[in-house]
């Protein structure tokens, strides 16, 4: 507030609409401190590009927008040089640690072979920073490009999973100072899995196996992890039915029955949720026709199942096995 009004009666071209806004607001918008921008500025030449008569420097637009590129560059671990020379156009932004390609995300209709991870601690350092900023955009393209470069498996395990669990370690620490951080960062971590590209068709065309269906048990909110297996079960072509959180037993039920799913995953994140009798009623739970019924396979996916092993079902430990075992129903 104090910012605009002091900007009023400097005269033509001075005014806040024009000389655009102070070294603090900024600061304040990008979530650094003043030091950081005059530092880059000094270092790198990324300061405002025309600098009024007085003390105070403006940032127009155009600088704003440089500065918003040269912070979500830095916090995907990019050196702050390499960040500064693409924020202003000079040339295409480099990966970290991954030499000339680039940072921003391929097309989605593109999408080629997974590449090898660099450095996953850088990765997983920049997704941290980007959320505790709140820069949504920053950890939306960020796990966009983790994704359509190393794949699901790669990018949960290596990276989100990492992330999330430093940002619980942080607010943990400070209280409840950082439960919007991550919230915001599970958020964009499941909107990105929502839209992880799968292959143009299934993995075994001549197969006739059901979908692999995947729902949360009664009371269990706990969901992320269940649409990571989801998504990575896309990506290698199968085909899935995603119910979600705290199934009802009945809606359960009949879904198994109306769909004749291939293999069923329960997931449940602590123990007082792990409903055993359920799943023993999915796991005998047949369709078809008398003399040729058909039962799914029964996974059970997520911490709260352990302990005593139910008989004949399987308990994956974590995302890269439970594909491994719902690939090899598939491929029978």
């Amino acid at each position: 507030m104090s910012e605009t009004g002091s900007d009023q009666g400097r005269g033509p071209g001075t005014g806040s609409a024009d000389a655009g806004v102070t070294t603090g607001a900024l600061a304040r918008r990008l979530g650094v401190s003043p030091t950081t921008l005059r530092s880059w500025d000094r270092r790198y030449g990324v300061g405002p590009a025309v600098r009024p008569g007085g003390r105070h420097r403006r940032w127009s637009p155009q600088d704003v927008a440089m500065l918003e590129e040269m912070c979500r560059l830095t916090s995907a671990g990019v050196a702050p040089a390499e960040a500064a020379r693409a924020a202003k156009g000079w040339s295409d932004p480099p990966a970290p640690g991954a030499g000339t390609v680039a940072v921003r995300p391929e097309s989605p209709e593109r999408v080629a072979e997974v590449e090898p991870l660099g450095d996953p601690r850088q990765e997983c350092k920049g997704l941290a920073r980007a959320a505790v900023r709140l820069d949504a955009p920053s950890v939306e393209d960020q796990l966009t490009a983790l994704v359509q470069r190393h794949g699901v498996v790669v990018g949960w395990e290596a990276v989100m999973v990492p992330a999330l669990h430093a940002v619980g370690r942080k607010w943990e620490s400070a209280g409840d100072r950082y439960v919007e951080v991550e919230h915001l960062l599970s958020w964009h971590i499941s909107r990105v899995l929502h839209r992880a590209p799968a292959p143009a068709g299934p993995r075994n065309p001549e197969a006739a196996t059901g979908p692999v269906v995947l729902a949360c048990v009664p009371g269990e909110q706990h969901c992320l992890p269940l649409e990571a297996l989801n998504a990575g079960l896309l990506e290698q072509g199968l085909p899935t039915r995603m119910f979600g959180p705290a199934v009802p037993p009945e809606a359960l039920t009949s879904a198994v029955r109306r769909l004749g799913p291939s293999a069923v995953v329960l997931w449940s994140q602590t123990r007082s949720t792990a409903d055993r009798p359920l799943a023993r009623h999915i796991a005998a739970t047949a369709w078809g026709i008398k003399g040729a019924r058909s039962r799914p396979a029964v996974l059970l996916g997520g911490p709260g199942w352990a302990g005593r092993p139910e008989p004949g079902m399987l308990r994956p430990s974590g995302l890269r096995e439970a594909l491994t075992a719902l690939t090899d129903l598939a491929d029978g």
